[in-house]
């Protein structure tokens, strides 16, 4: 337990600084733009997941995802302004609509909507820990902590319900020959 907080004491003694910031390198902008335009399309995804659906837990963890999204989304939006870093162009926000009123086939299944949020979330877990890695500036490399914290906060409800309504997609076990059965 003890070189676990060590490692956890000695990540964020990295983060922590009182020296003048240097301007972004094109990483960090690269990795912040991309970020703000990927959380949109989430913002895009999740809506409409929330359009498609009638399964009030799904429902409830949608907009919790958006909520916790459009916060994050607009932390790195203020901050790319404050540096000066023009905004991608996004897309706009789906109108609500109700899940009865689009035709099957037309509409995602809950089971193939919490699979395609899953990947996305795992995904974007992984962007932020790899931009987190690459910058130089630690508020930067804060700002992407804390979003991979919510990414996780949220990954763990969608997971746990898409156990839940058998939605979960498991690989088979893998026996590398020659093991026990």
């Amino acid at each position: 337990m003890t070189k676990g907080i060590e490692a956890l004491a000695s990540l964020l003694k990295n983060f922590i600084d009182e020296e003048p910031k240097p301007p972004l390198h094109v990483g960090e902008v690269m990795d912040l733009w991309t970020s703000y335009t990927a959380f949109h399309e989430a913002h895009s995804l999740y809506q409409v997941g929330i359009n498609c659906t009638t399964d009030q837990d799904l429902i409830h963890v949608l907009e919790q995802a958006l909520e916790t999204s459009r916060k994050d989304t607009k932390m790195i939006e203020e901050f790319l302004l404050h540096e000066g870093v023009p905004l991608p162009l996004v897309n706009a926000n789906k109108p609500v609509s109700r899940a009865n009123s689009i035709p099957e086939g037309a509409k995602l299944t809950d089971d193939e909507l919490a699979n395609l949020i899953s990947v996305k979330v795992a995904a974007s877990i992984i962007y932020c820990a790899q931009a987190m890695s690459k910058t130089v500036r630690s508020d930067v490399g804060i700002m992407f902590f804390d979003i991979q914290v919510h990414l996780m906060k949220f990954a763990a409800p969608l997971k746990n319900l898409m156990k839940k309504r058998g939605w979960l997609r498991i690989p088979p076990p893998y026996l590398p020959p020659g093991s026990p059965n």
